[in-house]
């Protein structure tokens, strides 16, 4: 008999989608565009509390359009999160600008604001900074904008992992000049594939509107003055969002819980740590890390082979973007005085555990038990 599977984030329905999606069917809205749309953007800015919103076909489009709004182009230089998704930055490279990539720092895993003052010493005048927030822990964003307000350069935020975390009190997402959302399938919440962006600046966003949908000048006949792009979310995903939306704190409470489960778990175990938390910060444990101790004769690998075998899915962390043959090229500003990264350190030593929240007790048992005995811990 096949052993039951173990996701390690899967998306998770409640209904509600449901009722969203047949207005747009009953309404005859399945195009791009319609009620739906309007309102997960004003829901979201509800939420969020991002004045102004537009929704998208992923992530990754509102990180183009962000560095579009920008002016981004050939020859300039983008400060970005070495410890990412690909996502992150593959549309600096879309835009023919440089991506350099800013070593992580041990306390959030996130974009190291030492290594940035570094990045701006040996290059003085980049075009943006972009921070990505790794499995929903805040960087030091405090920090970092200070660096970036010093040298008078606009920050990104990549949320696309840390919608409904929060730090000192207010959404990521919502201190920079432009944030970013996704709602791809394994996030907190799904539109099956979708993002936004967000931002204070009203006219930013209605132009990312304007390049969103082709770039359509206001003429009656089709007239285009700008190249445009196919980006709009649709009016029949929104509608999954909306529904998923009603429901989000419910799954951030869930995903906490996994963390903390796993915390208890391990806690006598001093060879595994948890990927750390940003204490003025409070995360949503998108994905719950662990961080194997130096000189530990058990390996990321073992763990998650062990897990296969239980048919539980597990992942390592992300592979650092200067480690990437795609971008051997591009310059790395390292976190430590000597140059070593602390990113490849955590790459070296961390995995992912699975963090769906449709995991029962008996699933959090299991996989600790399978974790525990490769370290000879019954």
């Amino acid at each position: 008999m096949e052993k039951k599977r173990i996701h390690l984030s899967s998306p998770t329905m409640h209904g509600d989608e449901q009722r969203f999606v047949q207005e747009a069917f009953d309404t005859n809205w399945i195009a791009p565009l319609g009620p739906n749309v309007t309102a997960l953007e004003q829901e979201m800015a509800a939420y969020t509390k991002a004045p102004h919103t537009v929704a998208l076909s992923a992530g990754t489009a509102a990180i183009h359009l962000a560095l579009k709004l920008l002016d981004i182009g050939p020859g300039d230089v983008v400060f970005v999160s070495d410890l990412t998704f690909s996502a992150t930055c593959n549309p600096i490279v879309y835009e023919g600008a440089a991506p350099v990539f800013i070593d992580a720092e041990p306390d959030t895993w996130n974009m190291s604001p030492q290594a940035l003052e570094r990045a701006f010493e040996k290059y003085p005048h980049p075009k943006a900074v972009l921070c990505a927030y790794l499995y929903g822990t805040p960087a030091k964003i405090d920090e970092i904008m200070a660096i970036c307000e010093k040298h008078q350069v606009p920050y990104i935020e990549d949320a696309a992992e840390s919608l409904s975390s929060t730090y000192k009190g207010k959404h990521t997402g919502t201190f920079g000049r432009f944030g970013i959302y996704s709602f791809n399938g394994n996030k907190i919440i799904t539109t099956s594939g979708g993002g936004m962006l967000v931002s204070e600046d009203k006219e930013a966003i209605e132009k990312a509107l304007f390049l969103a949908t082709q770039a359509r000048d206001p003429a009656r006949h089709y007239q285009h003055s700008h190249i445009g792009y196919n980006y709009r979310m649709s009016n029949v995903t929104a509608g999954i969002g909306r529904g998923q939306l009603l429901h989000l704190e419910e799954h951030k409470a869930l995903k906490q819980a996994i963390y903390k489960r796993y915390q208890t778990g391990f806690a006598d175990i001093g060879e595994i740590g948890m990927n750390p938390m940003n204490p003025d910060g409070d995360a949503n444990n998108w994905l719950s890390g662990m961080l194997i101790a130096k000189g530990s004769s058990v390996t990321p690998d073992q763990i998650m082979d062990a897990l296969a075998q239980e048919n539980i899915e597990s992942r390592p962390v992300w592979k650092p973007m200067h480690e990437q043959p795609v971008f051997a090229a591009c310059d790395f500003i390292a976190h430590q005085e000597d140059g070593s990264s602390v990113g490849s350190d955590i790459f070296a030593r961390g995995l992912c555990l699975p963090s769906d929240i449709k995991n029962t007790d008996e699933d959090m048992e299991l996989i600790i038990g399978v974790v525990r005995k490769c370290f000879g811990r019954a």
